[in-house]
């Protein structure tokens, strides 16, 4: 059962959480807050009872009748208060009563034994303290209303920061060198974020001089061996007939292909390579191409269009898509172009799923026996020369019929996505300005 995740901004999960200590603060103050006006408006009504029933009492030991509202042995006296006056003492009392407001009595026992008393309903007091709830709740529903905004803005702006962090470090993922994260995400506030912004340029420091160091060994390793291969397939053309020197002259042919693939993935990893660019129309350039290297292909043109890109390297593109079709694959190998899009398909077992995930690695081939099926170079010079001419190569696998099992493949397509705007001489794009400005199209 897959688990449910719920994804959001940093910038939102600050704002719930200054929103939500906000609210736990302004309700515990607002409960503190009514809690204490309460109890000092009873202790001040009780206090204001007892003066009146002492008042009355006065009175009533002279002769005078009570006033209204006091009563001498009130049957309805609460029976604590009416022990306590018993006893020779005042007192007061509040009477709590369910869904009602609450009474205050007070009693006072006079000389002859009798009690009076006085009671009144905790009115004004209890619309001060609903509008003492009011303003509370009104104050603390601003408090969290403002601190949300504020975490809003502190949020967005830790958030604005990852964010060029992390697109500075894509750019660093796709072979920019000179992107460096703790420039882009700038500011005047320096907190945790340069923290990540350095280390992550210490890691891109760290890894650009393993692979640059790599890269310069392979590219001397190859070019120190290609005196020696040259001297071996000289030394075989010598050699007297026979299947003995076919197959030394077989072998050292293989390992001098090895070598130049091996240097051009180094010149293709060093990132100085230049695309020379003519304008093809590329349907009939790729129909042609198709023909020569693999005659057995089909072809099929949807919609040709006129490219600006460099042949040499498209045929090379080309050619290294159709020998991994005829190597992996089975026929009938189909190559169909749509306007900027070459596909070329197969009827094999499709890619691996190691290459769909991570794509082309060098030196892993499509099959698990390595004799005489290749060093697993073309797809990773393929995708080397499609980032010189700016495009995208992409992998898939066509699925087979249900009835050849889950997981089955019924054929391997790679697709090249030619850029509409081909890189300049400098390995960049061009800048399109808005219409209107000096330099832009149809201004």
């Amino acid at each position: 059962m897959k688990q449910f995740t719920l994804r959001t901004g940093i910038r939102w999960k600050i704002a719930l959480a200054v929103a939500a200590v906000g609210a736990l603060i302004a309700v515990a103050l607002s409960l503190v807050v009514h809690s204490a006006a309460r109890v000092s408006m009873l202790e001040s009504a009780r206090e204001v009872q007892l003066d009146r029933v002492q008042f009355i009492s006065r009175n009533a030991e002279a002769g005078r009748k009570p006033p209204m509202g006091a009563k001498l042995n009130d049957p309805d006296l609460p029976a604590e208060l009416r022990e306590k006056a018993r006893s020779g003492r005042r007192g007061t009392y509040v009477q709590e009563r369910p869904g009602g407001l609450p009474e205050v009595w007070a009693a006072v026992p006079l000389g002859n034994g009798q009690v009076v008393s006085l009671h009144t309903q905790f009115r004004e007091s209890a619309n001060m303290v609903r509008d003492l709830d009011r303003a509370l709740v009104v104050g603390s529903l601003s408090v969290v209303l403002a601190g949300s905004a504020l975490g809003v803005l502190i949020g967005g702006q830790i958030s604005r920061r990852l964010r060029k962090a992390a697109a500075a470090a894509q750019r660093v993922a796709h072979g920019d060198p000179d992107v460096r994260v703790r420039d882009a995400v700038g500011g005047v506030v320096r907190d945790e974020t340069d923290d990540l912004a350095r280390a992550v340029d210490a890691m891109a420091d760290t890894l650009q001089q393993r692979v640059e160091a790599e890269r310069r060994v392979t590219a001397d390793i190859a070019h120190e061996l290609r005196t020696p291969v040259t001297g071996l397939l000289t030394a075989a053309e010598l050699l007297p007939p026979g299947r003995p020197t076919e197959l030394v002259r077989d072998r050292a042919q293989a390992m001098r292909a090895l070598v130049e693939d091996v240097l051009e993935v180094a010149r293709l990893d060093s990132a100085s390579e230049r695309a020379e660019l003519q304008d093809v129309a590329l349907g009939e350039f790729v129909t042609r191409r198709v023909r020569a290297l693999m005659p057995e292909a089909s072809v099929r043109v949807v919609a040709d269009e006129i490219v600006s890109t460099d042949p040499r390297r498209l045929e090379r593109i080309l050619g290294n898509l159709l020998a991994n079709a005829g190597r992996y694959g089975r026929p009938p190998v189909q190559v169909d172009i749509e306007g900027r899009v070459v596909r070329v398909r197969d009827h094999g077992p499709g890619f691996p799923e190691a290459l769909l995930r991570e794509g082309p690695s060098r030196f892993r081939t499509g099959s698990t026996d390595r004799a005489g099926v290749g060093h697993g170079l073309g797809l990773t010079i393929a995708e080397g020369q499609a980032r010189v001419l700016g495009a995208r190569l992409t992998f898939r696998n066509v699925a087979a019929p249900a009835a050849a099992g889950e997981g089955a493949a019924a054929g391997a397509v790679a697709v090249l996505w030619l850029p509409e705007h081909a890189p300049t001489a400098t390995g960049s794009f061009p800048i399109l300005l808005p219409p209107g400005q000096p330099g832009a199209k149809g201004a």
